[in-house]
This record gives C-alpha cells, sequence and structure tokens, in this order.
C-alpha cells in the first residue's frame, strides 16, 4: 500500500513537472541592442532572461544615452565612438517642419525624402565605423570568441548584430520591427503590394488602383535606399571579415527567430512566416501605484482627469512658437496635464500643466484618471496606450511613427495631426474630439480586450522562443531557404522563360507543319491538273 501511495506521488510530481515547458539556465547571451527607445523594450527582455538565470554581455558605444556602462542585469562592452548626435534628430526636426509648412509641393517631398534618406544613411555609417572598432581590436575579439555564447540577440534596424553573428558562428534572435531599411516583414515573408502599405506610404490594406500606384512608388524608395545608400555600408564589412562574403539582407534572413514587436491587433492582417514570433506588447504590464507627487497632482483633477503628452525619446521639444501654442491650449482645459517636455518652458504656461524631465508613462496610461494620451507614434507607446484602453492624439514626427498611429485611426482608437499642421486650433479641435467623443474610448478599450485574450503572455512567448534556440542550437527547420535563391528563381520568371519558350517553340513546329502540308497539297494539286 505505502509502494502505491509513493509510486501516486512520483507520478504526480512527474506529470505537473511535464506540464512546464523545458527551460533553459545558465545560458551565456550576447546583445547587441540599438539605443534609445529600442533600448528600451530591449532591457525589458534582458530583465526576464536574467531573473531566469541567464548570463547577459550588452555591446555598447561611449556616447550611449540610455544604455549604461554598469548594470545588475549585464556585463558591458564598451566601444568608443566620437562625434556627438544629441541634436541630430532635433534639427532635423526642424527642418521638416519648416518644409511642411511651405506647401505640399512635389519639390518638398522631394526634399524631405533626401534629407530623411541621408540621415538614415549617415546614422549606418556612424554604427559601421562601431563595428569596425571591434573587429579592429584584436583583444576584443578573442574575448568574444573565447566567452563561448550560446546566441546573439540583437535589434536589427541597425545591421551590427547580424554581422558580428555571422563572424562568431552563432544562432541569431532579432528583437524587430524594422530591419536596416524598412519594416521586417518585407524582408523574409511574402508581401503583396496590393494590400500591405508600404512603410512611409500612410496608405492602409484597402488600396484603390492610384493608392496602388502610390503604394509602389514608396516600396520602391526603400529598396533603393537599401541598394544604394544603406547596404554598401554593411556590404563592404561583410566582404571584408566574413568569409565567402555576405551581404546584411541575406544575414537579416538568416536570423533564426524573429520576435516581432508587433500584432495583428494593432497591424494589418498579411503573409507571416513560422519563424516570426509576434511579442507585440511584451513590454506592457499592470500599472504601478505612482510617486506620491505624482498622485496628489493626478487627484487633483478630479472628475475632469488628467492628459499626458510625450514625443518620445529622440526629440525633446518642437519648436518654441509650435510649443507655446500647445501650452495655451493645455492652460484652457479643465483637465490636469502632465507633459515630457525638456529644454526652455512655453510662456503660455498653465496652472494646471506640470512640466516634466521623465514620466512613468505605463503606469500614467495604466491610472484611471487617465483620458487622453498625446503622443508621437512610438511604438512602444501606442502598444502601452492598446494595452491600457487609453485613445492617442497623434502627431507624428518622422520613422514608423506615421503608419503606427494610421494604425490606430484606422480602427476608431486614435486621431491624427500631421507635423506640418499643428497649431493651437488644430491642437484644441483634436483634442476636443478625442476628449469628448465616446467613440475612440470605446474602440481603444475594445483593441485592449482583443490584445489580452491570448493564450500566453507575449513576454513569455519570447523568452520560450530565445531559450528553444538555445536549447537547440539555432532553429533552421523553421527558417525559409527562399533567401538563397536569385529572385528570377524566386518569382518562377526562369520556368515561365523555359515553359514559354517550348510553348513557342511548339506553335512554331505546329505552324511550319501546317504550312508544309499546306504547300505540298497545291503542289500535287497543280500536278494533277497538267
Amino acid at each position: 500500500m505505502l509502494l502505491h501511495h509513493i509510486y501516486g506521488i512520483f507520478a504526480f510530481l512527474g506529470a505537473y513537472l511535464i506540464s512546464f515547458p523545458p527551460s533553459c539556465n545558465g545560458g551565456n547571451i550576447l546583445v547587441y541592442p540599438l539605443d534609445g527607445s529600442h533600448w528600451v523594450n530591449m532591457k525589458i527582455l534582458l530583465e526576464d532572461l536574467h531573473a531566469r538565470g541567464h548570463s547577459i554581455t550588452v555591446i555598447r558605444s561611449s556616447t550611449s544615452l540610455y544604455i549604461t556602462e554598469k548594470s545588475p542585469l549585464y556585463t558591458s562592452i564598451t566601444v568608443q565612438m566620437d562625434g556627438d548626435t544629441d541634436n541630430f534628430f532635433d534639427e532635423y526636426l526642424k527642418e521638416n517642419i519648416r518644409a511642411q509648412r511651405e506647401g505640399a509641393s512635389p519639390l518638398t517631398f522631394f526634399k524631405l525624402t533626401k534629407d530623411f534618406l541621408s540621415m538614415i544613411s549617415q546614422a549606418h555609417s556612424l554604427s559601421c565605423d562601431i563595428l569596425l572598432q571591434v573587429f579592429n581590436d584584436e583583444n576584443m575579439i578573442k574575448s568574444l570568441m573565447d566567452s563561448q555564447f550560446d546566441l546573439v540577440i540583437t535589434d536589427p534596424a541597425l545591421g551590427l548584430g547580424v554581422i558580428l553573428a555571422k563572424y562568431l558562428k552563432l544562432p541569431v534572435v532579432l528583437n524587430v520591427r524594422w530591419i536596416t531599411s524598412g519594416e521586417g516583414h518585407f524582408a523574409i515573408a511574402p508581401s503583396p503590394l496590393s494590400y500591405i502599405p508600404a512603410p512611409g506610404s500612410g496608405l492602409t490594406d484597402k488600396m484603390n488602383f492610384m493608392e496602388r500606384v502610390k503604394n509602389l512608388f514608396f516600396h520602391s524608395v526603400v529598396m533603393l535606399q537599401q541598394k544604394f545608400m544603406v547596404g554598401p555600408n554593411y556590404d563592404a564589412i561583410c566582404d571584408k571579415y566574413i568569409k565567402g562574403g555576405c551581404d546584411i539582407m541575406s544575414l537579416l534572413q538568416e536570423a533564426d527567430i524573429w520576435l516581432f514587436r508587433s500584432d495583428f491587433v494593432f497591424d494589418f492582417p498579411r503573409p507571416t512566416m513560422p519563424n516570426i514570433v509576434y511579442i507585440g506588447g511584451f513590454q506592457c504590464k499592470p500599472a504601478q501605484p505612482l510617486p506620491a507627487d505624482l498622485e496628489e497632482f493626478v487627484q487633483s483633477a478630479g472628475e475632469h482627469g488628467v492628459i499626458i503628452m510625450t514625443l518620445g525619446t529622440l526629440v525633446n521639444a518642437l519648436p518654441k512658437e509650435i510649443s507655446d501654442e500647445i501650452a495655451s491650449v493645455f492652460a484652457k482645459m479643465p483637465q490636469k496635464v502632465i507633459w515630457r517636455h525638456k529644454g526652455e518652458q512655453p510662456s503660455t504656461l498653465g496652472n494646471n500643466t506640470l512640466i516634466v524631465d521623465w514620466m512613468p508613462q505605463k503606469d500614467l496610461l495604466g491610472h484611471p484618471q487617465t483620458k487622453v494620451f498625446v503622443a508621437h507614434g512610438g511604438t512602444n507607446g501606442v502598444q502601452e496606450a492598446i494595452y491600457h484602453g487609453v485613445p492617442v492624439l497623434g502627431i507624428p514626427l518622422f520613422f514608423d511613427q506615421y503608419d503606427n498611429l494610421l494604425r490606430l485611426q484606422d480602427r476608431g482608437a486614435g486621431k491624427i495631426i500631421p507635423l506640418g499642421d499643428v497649431n493651437g486650433h488644430s491642437f484644441e479641435q483634436g483634442l476636443m474630439e478625442v476628449l469628448h467623443r465616446d467613440s475612440y474610448r470605446q474602440n481603444m478599450q475594445r483593441l485592449s480586450r482583443l490584445h489580452r485574450d491570448q493564450p500566453m503572455s507575449p513576454m513569455d512567448r519570447a523568452i520560450f522562443w530565445v531559450e528553444y534556440v538555445m536549447r537547440h542550437k539555432g532553429a533552421p527547420h523553421l527558417r525559409t531557404e527562399a533567401y538563397k535563391m536569385p529572385w528570377y528563381s524566386y518569382y518562377c520568371l526562369d520556368v515561365m522563360l523555359v515553359l514559354l519558350t517550348a510553348v513557342t517553340l511548339l506553335l512554331l513546329s505546329a505552324l511550319a507543319v501546317c504550312k508544309f502540308l499546306c504547300c505540298r497539297g497545291r503542289r500535287k494539286t497543280k500536278a494533277k491538273q497538267h
């Protein structure tokens, strides 16, 4: 009887343990991140990996704004970098606003496009300088090789991590939405331009003929940017340091797992691939209590609630004249306002507005007093707004921000004010609409319910697949081999050409036979007549 009880206990424990996925404790992970808001969500992933017992090493530049050299989460490797990039995006933003306000002429459009592409190319060139320093430092390379890492996690908005992983012969996990140029899906998954909007096009998945023409044009611009402005920076490094050579696009397509920072509550439905794991909103968590002084300010708003505003990590502030107009609108509102704003304070600031250098954005979005989120449309902020069900008034600045906000606007959960149209009147009108039209909050809360209704949290999915790659030394069985095919083979143009040639030859042969028989028949008829 006792043996039966003991057997029953072991059977129960066995079933209990089997119900959990196998862990991969003690993995050794090399991380090549991107700074700014990209680091914010990468750090959240690293916190959970660290809590699981993994050892983490992060490569950072000496000019990094957010990636600290010392951290309890990771050991850092710092690469010296020259140059001041603090005002890099502020200057471009001012020029962007000025150009847009001059009018939406073709000349203005091409100037903005040229400036934007030039800025992107410069950013990639600077990042390649960092990687060159890594490769040229023999001690650093030897240390990286001797560390016996299990895999590399990298953000492919810059191509440094995938090149280093190829050099070290390590599996790759991408923490991704954007690649070196454009949206990540376009590099790995079938992307019909008839219903999948290209980055920057400002289109949805419902396009008429002229919109499809526009979509093709914007996709072509992205392809040309990758081919002639971005790719050569990385291809030169590949040719020099990777045996047999390579190109940056094929390295991205070789990645084992794509942890994709999106989901189909937010994004438009589209074809995907088995090694794309959707983790949209993985950084979102239930709101924590606010600091006492901030909680007191929020509660002082009473029934009117609070408006929060931030323009993200890349831009400190809008130009002064625009900030003054926004501040004057806020001053007239019965709501309290918390505004993340750096630099000179607006001269029209009201008593109801609290200016801060930093705000606990997630906790404020999750506070029941928060009524509207005025934001630039970064992926993190948009997904946090969806998670907490707060409608968005968007002022997109650059990159993917307009496209992100367009997805909310298309679903009735947000409203966009184009950067060139921002003034006191348009801002007040947009803010009043999002505040007082119930459909915005109702639609956003519906998206929130859809996003939360999942069998497994996005973070748990991310951790599982990182450890999966470590357990199996990669995941090549999930990766398509299409990237090894030339473009004409991918689209079966060579097959069609051979078939068309065969059909043409068959038809020509049939015509030749018919002509021969006809001529022969005529000759016989003439012979009989004679």
